[in-house]
């Protein structure tokens, strides 16, 4: 044989940078958490919506970088007709292409909700993936604050249904138009021409718990060095303007109705503002006759959201419980979920207004909140092991599976290959607990044996000899097949 003879050219395996394979614990997690949110929404009227994974990159307005390089912060490739196709960056987008293309059939308000995979064309990190699961719920074509306030609702109602009490989270709510007044009044206009301006205020403000006052004074006005150099130019406010929007920032109070006595005499006379405040009143007024006190829903002027397409109440919910890693190290989480009016976001297809309102939280995030805070509950219980001890009785084996799961219990045939010792340590590493063994003898006497594979493995512990172990049987019974499935309810049982 010669010794020159070429290895085969096998790929390496290997998982692309930013993705993730999920296993079954964290896959039965999060369809935990996004059932309990659609149970949320599905009570309240929404109806459920599935759009694709892919969209025309022009679709995505806003949320594409740079039209000339779609492959900017998207993954997008040319269709068989050249049009540039984007995975998409979340489920707003899709949503509004969905209301505009569908928009004389559509009752309104549409409402909607739907979770599925997102896509970011940005460098990955610990804790930074290039896909992600979202979970949104919209109305789209409801132009009164019920909308918001429903919205508002729904995120905290989303929180308890996953596991959270009501003193380990606050839906904090904000309203765009308030700074827009505030800004106006200053002499940054509320047009296009200060639009740029005006999204570098929110930025600054965005930062406030990280940089702190001073840092963010510094960014209103004409920039700021942090501490590796790198400089990031400023708003230019005046400082009448920095004074106006730093007081609005710190405006919040522990009473909704405090907060809004405070803002009344910021905006003062600026309609855009004056009509901000009123949409807070509507809000605090609906939320009040649910009975959501100031502590589950708080209006915080330091709300701002990121995303340029909110017009109207924003709102974020904060965990306010400390959260810890492995090593006792204090954990910050931040937000957990947000949303907020958008309407524009339709009219861009159709060119006419068309409000919406939506809540959208991050499956993985909020998973990620709830492990730490052991909130996540039980997990799903592993089947009932149907061993394989003589294969002329198949037959009787998933005979014997058909009858465990009618009964609501999960159960498992080996269909593997080996005997019954290496079906035992497959047993083992799928976390078994319980396992079923039946021969010709057992057949014969209308009988099965169970055994209790954790209980076995803890008293196996103080045995010291094999003569021990056959002595003691630990933890298997011998029982009357008719007895199987009351055995296993009970074993099983809480």
């Amino acid at each position: 044989m010669s010794k020159n003879k070429k290895k085969p050219n096998r790929p390496k395996a290997r998982r692309p940078r930013g993705f993730e394979d999920k296993s079954a614990h964290l896959l039965r997690a999060e369809q935990k958490l996004i059932s309990a949110a659609f149970s949320v929404y599905d009570s309240r009227g929404f109806e459920p919506l599935q759009t694709p994974a892919f969209e025309y990159a022009d679709v995505l307005g806003k949320f594409l970088p740079d039209e000339d390089r779609p492959n900017t912060g998207v993954f997008a490739l040319r269709d068989d007709d050249e049009q540039w196709m984007s995975l998409r960056y979340d489920l707003t987008a899709p949503l509004a292409r969905f209301v505009a293309e569908n928009y004389d059939a559509l009752a309104k308000p549409y409402r909607r909700y739907q979770a599925g995979s997102v896509f970011r064309n940005e460098k990955p990190g610990p804790g930074r993936f290039r896909e992600f699961v979202q979970c949104d719920a919209d109305s789209v074509g409801a132009p009164g604050t019920a909308a918001d306030a429903e919205m508002i609702m729904v995120a905290a109602d989303v929180m308890r249904a996953v596991g959270l009490t009501d003193e380990q989270y606050q839906v904090r709510v904000n309203n765009r138009k308030l700074l827009d007044g505030i800004l106006e009044s200053t002499g940054v206009p509320n047009t296009e021409e200060g639009a740029n301006q005006r999204m570098q205020v929110l930025r600054a403000i965005d930062k406030l718990d990280r940089l702190g006052e001073t840092g963010v004074e510094a960014l209103l006005g004409e920039g700021r060095e942090d501490e590796s150099g790198d400089y990031t130019g400023g708003a230019n406010l005046s400082p009448e303007a920095i004074k106006a929007v730093l007081g609005f920032t710190v405006a919040s109070s522990g009473d909704r109705g405090d907060t809004i006595r405070n803002l009344e005499k910021l905006v003062g006379t600026s309609e855009r503002g004056c009509e901000g405040c009123q949409e807070l009143i509507d809000i605090d007024n609906i939320l009040n006759a649910v009975g959501m006190d100031s502590d589950r829903v708080a209006f915080d002027t330091s709300i701002v959201r990121g995303l340029g397409y909110y017009t109207g109440p924003v709102f974020e919910v904060e965990l306010l419980t400390d959260i810890k890693d492995r090593k006792g190290r204090p954990v910050r989480i931040g937000s957990i979920g947000g949303g907020g009016r958008y309407d524009d976001l339709v009219s861009r297809f159709r060119g006419q207004a068309v409000p919406a309102t939506g809540f959208s939280f991050g499956v993985s995030r909020l998973l990620s909140a709830l492990e730490r805070l052991d909130a996540l509950g039980t997990s799903s219980l592993p089947p009932v092991f149907i061993t394989v001890f003589d294969r002329s009785l198949l037959g009787e084996y998933f005979k014997m599976g058909e009858e465990i799961r009618a009964q609501g219990m999960r159960a498992e045939v080996f269909v593997g290959s080996g005997n019954l010792t290496k079906q035992m340590k497959y047993a083992d590493k799928r976390g078994i607990h319980i396992a079923v063994i039946m021969g010709e003898d057992e057949l014969a006497k209308g009988e099965v044996t169970i055994k209790d594979l954790f209980q076995g493995a803890e008293m196996a512990k103080a045995i010291s000899s094999n003569e021990e172990w056959k002595a003691s049987r630990p933890a298997q019974q011998t029982i009357a097949r008719g007895e199987l499935i009351s055995t296993l309810k009970a074993m099983i049982a809480p």
